[in-house]
């Protein structure tokens, strides 16, 4: 939707106000972004820095990928750390068994690792897909358990608690960090860039109308499983690319770190707090939250206080922004074009009052034009002031503010 009609009420309504900034004004800031995001490494090198920025790159995808799903079709994934594991475990295992050496040649991974979580995601959401709001919560959050206890167990594949280890990159010093994040970025980018097109395509229409609506959405004609199902699996690839780019930055995998369920929670936070279902929500909520909760980490890690001021700072925002940074923000940013667009129209309305009215009779009658119309009254009025009476039947009263008074 880009624009909306406002009705207020005892007054007409505005013109169409615009429900978001103008084309120029977003292409412009998304230009600008892209451009601080390509310069931020180049800015600072230090590689303190520059691995907070491969954290936020790896949790944008995550983040971006789980609101196809969720965001557009209004189900709750808990259990999107499935797919963040499976990607992990996914490159993990093609590197070692096919002897990969450590370099850019373990990024040429990240589409597998994406295909291979959207494959898998196909039958299991088959089954998700059936049940709704809270029982379908539940269910992704043992689907990843499930996932979790199979890694552990498998232990001629995963290993189990020993996990995985990889070869590390032979890249030092302030390099190190720069391919991981550029790559990051980059994924992050044809993930925003796969979001927008769902968001104005017909295909995301479907998934609107089902977050409205399911049973109204069927009736009309969606194919409300597939479209469910194939949004999905659009999420899953994406979470398992961001699962595939964590596993050889770390250098290792373990089945309580790759399927672990906060990575759900952080995922849906970023979501929520930014704004759940926009486009600009989730980039919002990684770039601001991500660097806070590892700039925490750092400052109170070892004591857990990290986690105090992540929940005080998620509980702020929330309390104050309850449909998110992205929403609330617009919100008063239309209430504020309303409010403008209705005392333009009022002075317009006064305006015209004030150049068409007659004025008053000619001062014979009291204010308020108690004078018969048509002029029948005495000599020199013609009738009410507000043009009740003839327009030519009588001088007009051309002192400044007749017309303000008349309407008095």
């Amino acid at each position: 939707m880009t624009t909306t009609e406002i009705a207020p009420v005892g007054a007409a309504a505005p013109e169409h106000v615009p429900y978001r900034p103008p084309r120029a004004v977003r292409y412009g800031a998304t230009a600008g972004l892209l451009v601080l995001l390509i310069a931020f490494p180049l800015m600072f090198p230090n590689p303190t820095v520059t691995s907070i920025g491969v954290f936020t790159m790896i949790y944008l995808v995550a983040a971006i990928g789980w609101n196809i799903f969720s965001g557009f079709s209004g189900y709750i994934s808990i259990g999107h750390a499935a797919y963040y594991g499976l990607g992990q475990y996914t490159v993990a295992l093609i590197t070692i068994h096919a002897h990969l050496a450590a370099g850019w040649g373990l990024f040429g991974l990240l589409p597998a690792a994406g295909l291979v979580c959207a494959l898998a995601s196909i039958p299991i959401g088959f089954l998700l897909l059936r049940v709704r709001k809270h029982t379908f919560i539940v269910l992704t959050i043992a689907v990843m358990f499930i996932f979790q206890l199979l890694a552990f167990n498998l232990t001629a594949l995963t290993n189990g608690s020993g996990g995985l280890t990889m070869p590390f990159p032979t890249w030092t010093g302030d390099f190190f960090n720069m391919p991981f994040y550029y790559v990051g970025l980059l994924c992050a980018v044809v993930a925003g860039g796969v979001a927008w097109w769902v968001r104005r395509s017909k295909y995301g229409l479907g998934l609107f109308a089902i977050r409205d609506d399911e049973e109204r959405a069927r009736g009309l004609g969606i194919k409300v499983t597939r479209t469910k199902l194939i949004a999905y699996a659009a999420s899953a690839f994406f979470v398992g690319i961001a699962g595939g780019l964590y596993a050889p930055f770390v250098g290792s995998v373990y089945p309580q770190f790759g399927f672990d369920p906060t990575f759900d929670l952080a995922v849906a936070v970023l979501v929520f707090v930014g704004g759940i279902g926009t486009l600009s929500g989730p980039v919002l909520g990684a770039l601001v939250l991500i660097p806070l909760q590892q700039y925490f980490y750092l400052q109170f890690g070892n004591a857990n206080l990290y986690l105090i001021a992540y929940g005080v700072l998620f509980i702020l925002i929330l309390r104050l922004l309850p449909g998110g940074i992205v929403p609330g923000v617009t919100k008063a940013w239309r209430g504020r074009l309303v409010a403008r667009a209705r005392a333009r129209q009022e002075l317009a309305g006064a305006g015209g009052t004030g150049q068409e009215g007659t004025g008053p009779p000619g001062g014979t009658g009291p204010p308020g034009g108690t004078g018969p119309p048509g002029g029948t009254g005495p000599p020199g009025g013609t009738g009410p002031p507000g043009g009740t009476g003839q327009k030519d039947s009588g001088p007009k009263d051309t002192r400044p503010g007749a017309g303000q008074k008349d309407r008095a």
